[in-house]
C-alpha cells in the first residue's frame, strides 16, 4: 500500500477547527498523519472532531493562553505518542478592537492584533523547539503570515497592526530557522491572499472588494481563494519532502504579490 507524505508524523495545529486549519487537518489525514487540533470555540471544536476521525483529536483552548501549545502537544504525545511538527494558523483581524491606518488606531486595536497574531505564535512556536530540543529530535515548523506582510492594498487592507504583526512573523519565523537548523529544526512560512473563510466575511461581503480581488489574485481566472487551495503547500512543508526547506516565505496568494489589481 501507498503511504502518505505525512506517514507516522503527529501534527499539532493551532487553530485548526474551521477554515485553512481544519481543511489542513483533514488533508494531513489523509496524507497518513495523526493530528491534534486546536481551536478556541467549543462548538467547532465538537465539530471538528467529529470530522477527523479516530486519527484526530480536538482541543478547545485559545492560542493566545501560554500553555495551550504545551497542552496540544502534550496532548499529541499521549494520544499518538508522538510529536513532529507544528502548523500555527490561528490568528485573525483586530478591526473590531480598532485596528486600522496608523492615526486611527487604538492601544486595544494595537495590542489585541499583536497578542492574537504575534504572541500566540511566539508561544506556539517556544513549546516545540523546547520539546525537540529536549528530546534531541528533529521538528518542522509551519506559520502562517499574510501577503499584507510585505504586499500592502491601502484601499481595501488598511489594518496596520495586522500588517505589522504578520510581517513580524516572517522575520521570527527566519530567525529561528537560522538559529535551530543545526539542530535540524525547520521552520518556514505560508503567506496567503485574500481567502474565503469565517474571518473573511467582511471582504467577501462587499461586491467592491470581490471584483478587486478578481484582478489582483487573477489565477484561477480570478475565483475566490478557499482553504484547499493551501493545503497542499502544507503538506509538503511538513512532510519530509521539503527536508532541505527552511527559513522560506512562500506566498500561496493567486498572484496578489506580482499583480496590480484593478479598482472600479
Amino acid at each position: 500500500m501507498k503511504k502518505g507524505w505525512l506517514f507516522e508524523k503527529v501534527i499539532v495545529i493551532i487553530g485548526g477547527t474551521t477554515g485553512l486549519g481544519l481543511d489542513a487537518a483533514l488533508r494531513c489525514i489523509e496524507e497518513d498523519a495523526n493530528v491534534v487540533v486546536v481551536g478556541r470555540d467549543p462548538e467547532h471544536t465538537k465539530q471538528a472532531a467529529e470530522l477527523l476521525g479516530p486519527k484526530g483529536q480536538a482541543i478547545s483552548a485559545d492560542a493566545t493562553d501560554i500553555g495551550t501549545a504545551e497542552l496540544a502537544i502534550s496532548t499529541a504525545i499521549e494520544r499518538f505518542g508522538s510529536f513532529t511538527g507544528l502548523y500555527h494558523v490561528a490568528g485573525g483581524s483586530g478591526r473590531r478592537f480598532g485596528d486600522g491606518p496608523v492615526h486611527d488606531i487604538t492601544e486595544e486595536g494595537w495590542m489585541k492584533t499583536l497578542h492574537w497574531n504575534l504572541d500566540s505564535v511566539m508561544y506556539s512556536n517556544r513549546a516545540a523547539v523546547k520539546y525537540f530540543l529536549k528530546e534531541n529530535k528533529p521538528g518542522v515548523i509551519l506559520n502562517m503570515s499574510s501577503v499584507l506582510g510585505f504586499s500592502p492594498s491601502p484601499k481595501y487592507f488598511g489594518t496596520h497592526a495586522y500588517a505589522a504583526a504578520k510581517s513580524a512573523v516572517i522575520g521570527f519565523s527566519k530567525s529561528l530557522a537560522s538559529y535551530y537548523a543545526p539542530h535540524d529544526i525547520r521552520v518556514n512560512v505560508i503567506a496567503p491572499g485574500l481567502v474565503e473563510t469565517p474571518m473573511s466575511q467582511r471582504a467577501f461581503g462587499d461586491q467592491h472588494i470581490i471584483k478587486f480581488i478578481s484582478s489582483k489574485q487573477p489565477l484561477n481566472n480570478g475565483a475566490p481563494s478557499q482553504p484547499a487551495d493551501l493545503s497542499g503547500t502544507a503538506i509538503y512543508l511538513l512532510s519530509d519532502h521539503s527536508k532541505l526547506v527552511t527559513g522560506q516565505t512562500i506566498a500561496v496568494d493567486g498572484g496578489w504579490s506580482v499583480t496590480e489589481g484593478q479598482y472600479e
